[in-house]
C-alpha cells in the first residue's frame, strides 16, 4: 500500500525514554496530521521525543539531535532499550529507544507546529491515545524486553 504521495515509506528512526524521578516524558503531537509530521499516522497521540536518521548520522546522534530540536534538552548520555519494528501500511520504520537519565535542561515547546506541549508521566499511568511505536518502548522497558513489533 502507498502513502498520499503514492509512496511506500521505509526508513529508520530514534525515540528517547527522558526520565526525571522515575517519570517519562511525553509530547502530544497536533490534531492536524500534516502538522504531526509522522509517517506512521501518530496525530494527536502522546509519544517519545525523537525522529527520522538523516542520511550520514548515528542512531545516537540522530536522538540527541531530535531531543534537543523538540525539547532544549541537551543529552549528556544514553543506552539502548528498545528495537522494533513498525507498521502501518504504508510505512515501516525499524525503531532504536534510548533511555536518558543524564541530560541538561527543562522541556520546553520548541516545534508548536509538531508537538503541542510536553508532560511527565508515570510509565505505568500513560496518557491516552498513545503514540503505538512509543507505547511499545516503554511496554519493553518495563518488561526488560529489547525487541518488539507493534503495528499502528
Amino acid at each position: 500500500m502507498k502513502n498520499k504521495k503514492n509512496q511506500i515509506i521505509v526508513g529508520v528512526g530514534t525515540g528517547v525514554m527522558i526520565m526525571k524521578d522515575g517519570k517519562v516524558l511525553l509530547g502530544r503531537r497536533h490534531s492536524d496530521a500534516e502538522k504531526a509530521g509522522s509517517a506512521l499516522h501518530g496525530e494527536g497521540t502522546w509519544t517519545l521525543p525523537g525522529g527520522k536518521v538523516h542520511f550520514g548520522e548515528t542512531l545516537y546522534e540522530c536522538a540527541a539531535r531530535e531531543v534537543e530540536e523538540e525539547t532544549g534538552i541537551k543529552v549528556k548520555s544514553m543506552e539502548i532499550v528498545s528495537v522494533g519494528d513498525d507498521m502501518v501500511p504504508d510505512a515501516h520504520f525499524v525503531s532504536v529507544a534510548f533511555l536518558c537519565t543524564d541530560y541538561e535542561g527543562e522541556p520546553e515547546v520548541r516545534e508548536p507546529d509538531k508537538i503541542v506541549e510536553w508532560q511527565w508521566f508515570e510509565p505505568t499511568e500513560l496518557p491516552s491515545p498513545m503514540y503505538f511505536p512509543s507505547k511499545r518502548v516503554i511496554e519493553n522497558f518495563l518488561a526488560k524486553r529489547v525487541y518488539g513489533v507493534s503495528a499502528g
